[in-house]
């Protein structure tokens, strides 16, 4: 078969020409400006734009875009949304190639200045918010920021980090990202290190009645009950603010959360009810914030009031569950995260005396299972006839 342009795209990558097709006709039909092209295994957008910097042409003309959407379904459906978006800034005149990774004199930038850039194009291509400023954030703001970006600050700062911990690990990553968007020839991952989460030492979790009882000890109610929200429903400390309660005794967790909506039930629904929880008092925590910064505030007015940290209440509420004998899965599921991070994360905690007191619960079950009953014992040797 004779290789054209026309065919080189459904050969290289996967055939997109029958919703191409629709994507880009309901573009047209909007009048949005902008389509959708596909090129080999990667999607662009391709629209009349002004001029890239230091381009000798004075006047707009027809230019294409480099999305990094691959080639399939669902990279269609958000190279559809960025077409609308860049159709948008074309009718503002609010385009701006630096929006779209195309930069002026990147030898000049400062780090900072690439900092600010990447986070930009971060959230872009459809990162959180709470993701950049816990993992890139975190780790990037310690670059020199007047300084320009070198192979070399970016080396001291993974460097700078205690090596085999989850910070060179956070720092390593985030500076390998960096370098790769301000297209820097450096390999971040023989830097990384070998940091296992499974090797974090365990805690000592509080017990139920260390739980109930330190809430008594919390004078303000609002707090108390931000509280007895993560002791009874095992919520992470952002997620109290971002509940649906028309469903009480089930707590609907909203989707601005961290894993998104889901629906979590009481462990143990009597604290649900002793407590009040229905009735829903919200300490005055600034709401328009990550929601890393939200949780912290929890942190911050909590944990002097407790020998433990919060996010203990968290732990505690997944190993209760054993106790209920709740299916991991559904214990999983409600903590939002999935069945491998619950085994790996939650259960090592585990201590002797609580797997006592499940192998107790389970062996004293009037319904498990009893071994066979021999109504003969056979002597060694006989022949048995």
């Amino acid at each position: 078969m004779l290789i054209t342009a026309q065919n080189l795209g459904p050969i290289l990558g996967m055939d997109l020409t029958p919703k191409l097709r629709q994507v880009n006709g309901r573009l047209k039909a909007s009048n949005t400006g902008a389509s959708v092209e596909q090129r080999g295994e990667r999607l662009l957008l391709r629209a009349t734009l002004p001029p890239r910097p230091h381009s000798p042409k004075g006047k707009p003309y027809q230019q294409r875009v480099s999305t990094g959407l691959p080639a399939n379904p669902a990279g269609l459906r958000e190279a559809e949304k960025r077409a609308r978006l860049l159709g948008a800034q074309i009718v503002a005149r609010e385009f701006d190639w630096t929006d779209w990774g195309v930069l002026e004199n990147k030898q000049t930038l400062t780090c900072l200045e690439w900092i600010n850039l990447y986070r930009k194009h971060y959230l872009k291509q459809g990162g959180t918010l709470d993701t950049w400023e816990g993992d890139y954030e975190k780790a990037l703001k310690h670059l020199p920021s007047k300084a320009l970006l070198t192979i070399e600050a970016l080396e001291a700062l993974v460097n700078a980090t205690t090596p085999h911990t989850r910070s060179r690990q956070r720092a390593a990553m985030a500076a390998g990202a960096l370098a790769k968007f301000a297209e820097l020839d450096w390999d971040a991952s023989k830097l990384r290190g070998k940091y296992n989460s499974n090797r974090v030492a365990t805690r000592d979790l509080p017990d139920d009645e260390a739980i109930a009882r330190h809430r008594e000890k919390i004078s303000n109610p609002a707090w108390r009950w931000v509280y007895g929200m993560m002791a009874t429903y095992g919520l992470r400390n952002h997620e109290v603010f971002f509940v649906d309660l028309s469903k009480f005794p089930v707590v609907q967790v909203l989707e601005k959360t961290k894993t998104g909506s889901r629906e979590v039930w009481p462990c143990y629904p009597e604290w649900a009810e002793q407590w009040n929880l229905q009735n829903k008092i919200l300490p005055p925590v600034n709401l328009d914030r990550s929601n890393q910064k939200i949780g912290h505030s929890v942190t911050e007015y909590l944990s002097p009031k407790l020998p433990f940290v919060p996010y203990d209440l968290r732990h505690a509420w997944a190993i209760r569950t054993l106790l209920y004998h709740w299916p991991v899965e559904l214990s999983a599921r409600q903590m939002g995260h999935s069945l491998e991070i619950h085994v790996r994360s939650y259960q090592r905690w585990i201590t002797g005396q609580q797997i006592q007191a499940i192998y107790e619960l389970l062996v004293n079950r009037p319904d498990r299972p009893k071994p066979p009953v021999i109504s003969e014992c056979i002597a060694p040797g006989a022949s048995g006839k």
